[in-house]
C-alpha cells in the first residue's frame, strides 16, 4: 500500500519506518494536511495524519476524489477529522486510542512541579549566579486537594501519581471509575464542587461540543484564589481570553498548558525569527506564573513506538481486507 505520511517529524519518521518493516511504501513530507496540500495524494492509497492537521469535509471529499481510501490518525484525538463526511464517501478513518497514558499524565505532573516550586524561575536566575531565594516560595501538594477533570486512561494514571504525593483527590466525569475509588480513595463529584474545593485542577478530557470552553469564567469564579489549572488535553478546552483574566486578577496562581487553543499553524514550527501575530499567545507568554510546552507531552521512546506500532496495525488491517478495532468511521 502507498502511504503518504503528512505533518512529518524527523524524530518520528525512525520509528514509523521501523514499524513499517517494508511492508507498505512510505513517503514523508513535513506539510500538513488541508484543502491545499490534499492534491499531493494522487496516487496514494492512504494516509497518515497528526492532530495538527486539517481533514474538513472539503479536505475529505478531495481526498476521496484523488483515489485515497484510508486516514490512519498518529493521535488520540480527532476532532479534526470530520468523520460524517469520511463516513459517506466511505473512508475509513482509525485512531491511536491509548498510545501512552504515562507519557501525557507525567507531562501533566511536571508542568505542575515546576510552576509550583518555580523551577524555571530559579534556574534563570543561577545561569547569572544569582542565588537569591527570595519569591521562590512553593508548597507541599501533600494533603492538597487536586481535582482531575476527566478520569480515562490519562486521568486515571494522573489519579495515581497524584495519589502518591499525598493528595487529596477529587474526580469528575460521565462515568465513575470503581477502582480507582478503590484503591486511591479519589471523591467523584460535580464539576462545579471541584472547581470550588481544588487547590489544582488537571485536564483529562477530549474535545467535543460539551467540552469546549469548559474551563469559562463561570468557573473560574467559584474556584479558590490561587488556584494551579493544568491543561494537557485540548487547547479549546479552556477559554483562553478568561483564562488570562483570571491570571491578571490572582484567581488563577499559576497555569501549565501543553495545549493551546489556536495552536494550528503555530506549534511543531519554529517561529523564533518571527514572533507569531498572535496576542493571546504573546500575553500568556509574558506572565512569569505561566508555563507552556508545544504540545509535547507525548514525546517519549515509548509513546512513539507505539504510536507507530499501531499506525501501521491499521494499514496493515486495511491491507489485508479487514477492519482494524481502531475504526472511528460507520461504513457497511
Amino acid at each position: 500500500m502507498k502511504v503518504l505520511i503528512y505533518s512529518a517529524k524527523d524524530f518520528e519518521i525512525p520509528y514509523l519506518e521501523k514499524a513499517n518493516h517494508g511492508k507498505h511504501k512510505l513517503t514523508f513530507i513535513k506539510e500538513s494536511l488541508s484543502s491545499h496540500t490534499a492534491m499531493k495524494t494522487v496516487g496514494y492509497d492512504a494516509i497518515s495524519i497528526f492532530s495538527a492537521d486539517e481533514a474538513c469535509i472539503i479536505t475529505i471529499e478531495k481526498l476521496k476524489s484523488f483515489g485515497v481510501k484510508y486516514i490512519s490518525l498518529r493521535s488520540v484525538g480527532y476532532d479534526n477529522v470530520n468523520l460524517r463526511a469520511a463516513s459517506r464517501l466511505n473512508l475509513r478513518v482509525a485512531n491511536v486510542p491509548a498510545y501512552s497514558p504515562h507519557a501525557i499524565a507525567e507531562h501533566a505532573v511536571s508542568l505542575l512541579l515546576s510552576l509550583n516550586r518555580k523551577l524555571i524561575t530559579s534556574n534563570q536566575r543561577i545561569k547569572n549566579y544569582n542565588f537569591d531565594l527570595n519569591n521562590l516560595v512553593g508548597f507541599d501538594l501533600n494533603d492538597k486537594t487536586v481535582g482531575i477533570i476527566g478520569t480515562g486512561n490519562i486521568g486515571s494514571v494522573m489519579t495515581k501519581i497524584m495519589h502518591g504525593f499525598g493528595c487529596k483527590l477529587l474526580g469528575c466525569d460521565i462515568e465513575e471509575n470503581k477502582d480507582l475509588i478503590h484503591q486511591y480513595d479519589i471523591s467523584y463529584t460535580t464539576l462545579e464542587h471541584l472547581c470550588e474545593q481544588s487547590d489544582i485542577i488537571s485536564l483529562h478530557v477530549p474535545l467535543n461540543m460539551e467540552t469546549h470552553y469548559l474551563i469559562n469564567e463561570d468557573l473560574i469564579s467559584k474556584m479558590k484564589y490561587g488556584v494551579i489549572i493544568i491543561n494537557t488535553a485540548r487547547g479549546a478546552v479552556i477559554n483562553t481570553e478568561e483564562v488570562i483574566i483570571g491570571l491578571k486578577s490572582g484567581k488563577i496562581g499559576a497555569l501549565g498548558i501543553d495545549v493551546y487553543e489556536n495552536e494550528k499553524g503555530v506549534f511543531f514550527r519554529d517561529h523564533s525569527s518571527l514572533i507569531p501575530d498572535d496576542d493571546l499567545l504573546i500575553t500568556l507568554n509574558a506572565f512569569p506564573n505561566v508555563l507552556i510546552t508545544g504540545h509535547h507531552a507525548f514525546l517519549t521512546e515509548e509513546a512513539l513506538t507505539n504510536i507507530a506500532e499501531t499506525t501501521m496495525h491499521n494499514l496493515d488491517c486495511w491491507k489485508a481486507g479487514k477492519e482494524t478495532e481502531n475504526e472511528l468511521t460507520d461504513i457497511n
